[in-house]
């Protein structure tokens, strides 16, 4: 498990235990975290599960896949440190992970 912290574009926090081997995408998704749509599902097929992962964990998520760039151009305000967050995977080393959520998805 690791506590990954979901921050809406409000500013409103939810701090979850997701389970190692999910994405963060599915860790909102379960626990309905408001601002993460997932219209795809986790196909790596859109771009309504675009976050911004906090500067200090950026490196620690892996590195962007073709796909996954691609789909960031469809996303709003895109960072260096934007994901999505259906391409990261939890894992034990992510607790304590913060993303931020976009004021618009897609």
């Amino acid at each position: 498990m690791a506590k990954i912290t979901y921050i809406e574009h409000n500013g409103t926090e939810h701090s979850i235990e997701v389970a190692t081997g999910l994405t963060v995408m599915e860790g909102a998704v379960r626990n309905m975290v408001p601002g993460i749509d997932a219209d795809c599902g986790g196909a790596c097929a859109c771009a309504t599960c675009h976050v911004f992962v906090d500067q200090a964990w950026f490196d620690k998520t892996g590195s962007r896949e073709a796909m996954e760039d691609s789909m960031l151009d469809f996303a709003d305000g895109v960072t260096e440190t934007s994901r999505l967050s259906c391409q990261i995977k939890v894992t034990e080393e992510l607790d304590g992970l913060i993303v931020r959520m976009p004021k618009h998805q897609g």
